[in-house]
């Protein structure tokens, strides 16, 4: 397969000519055509000028809420009753910081190497994949919060239960374990509400990229048209020189 690149008027059009012989489908030529294309892979220097470092401050706080999600994650699945079982029958906190790291890779990678190939996969990553896993850890994460329960001291409130005349040893045992059920309640929220938290800045950042990258392909696509528009606009203008005829 072959692909031809022509601009006119402003309007850039790509011309896909398919291959007869080859035994794949016509969508995975065009895709095979369009990722060994030099048209879409070389390295552009306007994305370069256009991005900045925008991709990469993205990128490490992409990359930060995603090892907070595993290391926060591995602390509540690791609580017991801090954890629901969605939680620990799908372990999402480690899948989805595993994902959260990927977009941010990629997001580094499309400012370090600006091809539009690249700019266009962070650009349709983050906006299909990214936006959807983001509210999903959102609703996961509120689930879990509604599921949060501490059997710290269930023994010691069924032994409460059976005997009527409890011991002051054991009531004083009953109200230590109630004071640290409840800090370790507290503790799981807390630690569930910061991942919600995350969760929502994982949103923000997934859109933020997403826009980042259209405005820089919009702008390096607009100066180049800039720059491929009539040569006699940016010619110096010709100073009007005025000569009295001889006799």
């Amino acid at each position: 397969m072959s692909l031809a690149m022509t601009k006119a008027d402003g309007v850039t059009v790509l011309t896909l000519t398919a291959d007869p012989e080859s035994s794949c489908p016509p969508l995975c030529q065009i895709l095979k055509g369009l990722c060994y294309s030099p048209v879409c892979c070389s390295l552009s220097q306007r994305l370069r000028r256009v991005q900045r470092s925008s991709q990469s401050v993205l990128g490490a706080l992409h990359i930060m809420v995603g090892l907070l999600n595993i290391g926060l994650g591995a602390i509540l699945c690791s609580s017991g009753g801090a954890s629901s079982w969605q939680m620990d029958a799908s372990g999402f906190p480690f899948w989805l910081g595993a994902i959260f790291i990927m977009f941010g890779s990629i997001g580094i990678l499309s400012e370090k190497y600006p091809s539009p190939c690249m700019v266009i996969l962070n650009v349709t990553l983050n906006l299909l994949a990214g936006v959807a896993f983001a509210i999903a850890a959102i609703a996961l994460y509120s689930i879990n919060f509604a599921d949060i329960w501490v059997w710290m001291c269930d023994d010691y409130d069924y032994r409460y239960r059976r005997h009527y005349t409890p011991s002051p040893q054991e009531d004083m045992i009953r109200e230590k374990c109630k004071e640290g059920s409840a800090l370790v309640l507290m503790l799981a929220r807390g630690i569930n509400g910061l991942l919600i938290v995350l969760s929502v800045l994982e949103l923000c950042l997934v859109i933020s990229s997403a826009v980042l990258g259209i405005k820089a392909l919009r702008n390096s696509e607009r100066r180049e048209n800039e720059n491929n528009e009539d040569p006699e606009r940016y010619k110096p203008l010709l100073e009007e020189v005025t000569s009295n005829p001889t006799a």
